[in-house]
């Protein structure tokens, strides 16, 4: 996985019509369950994914959050920090059309964008100091480990939430496509990590549940084995008969 300094961030800037200049600088840093792209939920609200914002300086002072705590949800906007020296197109494929049909690329919320910036809503859970450090306490974030925030915002019901809105080839939540079973080895294995990781179960059978296989192998049986790192878990599963079977859970530091 390619790592993005700070710098390489920071020091972006773009210039408008009368030359003036942007910068933006990341204000945390989030530690999250997802090692890696694969396998994130293509939307936020997983109740099992807890996440926390690690805030950098000179941001981390808790005058900067007075009244946070009167929000339930939050909006984040991010950087794609793992795109951001690819390319983008104006045409993508979304996943949520089996990727087989192009649409405009603003008219998706595709990763691979002019400007690599993201934004999720997510729910707030605390605010808490650890030694000298600021950590937001969140749930539901669908965001890979050490992504950079931008910035944080509440939600607000009556100005956010819009009943009568349209949403195109997006209207519905999209059902779970899998059924997720713990053979008896991932079984055994994930007794023993439960005490420590007392959620990661109901994590698994979340992510696992949407299918995040390529479109073309959706409702297939498959005899590959995928893995998907969790935490410090490389998890490896196979489908077979809309059946998603955890066959193990390896540690990534043995």
């Amino acid at each position: 996985m390619k790592t993005m300094t700070m710098k390489s961030i920071t020091t972006k800037t773009v210039k408008t019509k009368t030359m003036t200049q942007f910068q933006i600088e990341p204000i945390g840093i989030i530690h999250s369950p997802f090692k890696q792209k694969f396998a994130i939920p293509r939307q936020p609200g997983l109740n099992s994914i807890q996440s926390s914002i690690e805030i950098l300086t000179p941001y981390d002072t808790n005058e900067a959050f007075t009244g946070i705590e009167q929000f339930s949800h939050l909006w984040l906007s991010f950087i794609f920090h793992e795109n951001i020296d690819k390319s983008w197109s104006p045409q993508v494929r979304p996943p949520r059309l089996g990727g087989n049909k192009k649409m405009g690329v603003f008219a998706t919320r595709s990763s691979f964008r002019p400007n690599s910036i993201g934004l999720s809503v997510v729910k707030f859970r605390g605010l808490r100091q650890k030694g000298d450090k600021i950590y937001l306490d969140i749930e539901g974030a669908d965001l890979v480990d050490q992504t950079p925030v931008v910035d944080i915002k509440p939600y607000i019901p009556y100005a956010d939430s819009i009943p009568e809105a349209q949403s195109g080839y997006a209207q519905q939540t999209p059902e779970n496509k899998l059924k997720v079973v713990f053979d008896d080895r991932a079984e055994s294995q994930l007794e023993i990590l439960e005490p420590n990781y007392p959620d990661l179960g109901r994590l698994i059978s979340e992510v696992l549940s949407q299918d995040p296989r390529p479109a073309y192998k959706k409702l297939r049986n498959d005899a590959k084995i995928y893995a998907v790192k969790l935490y410090e878990f490389d998890v490896q599963w196979q489908v077979n008969n809309n059946t998603c079977h955890i066959v193990d859970i390896l540690s990534l530091n043995a």
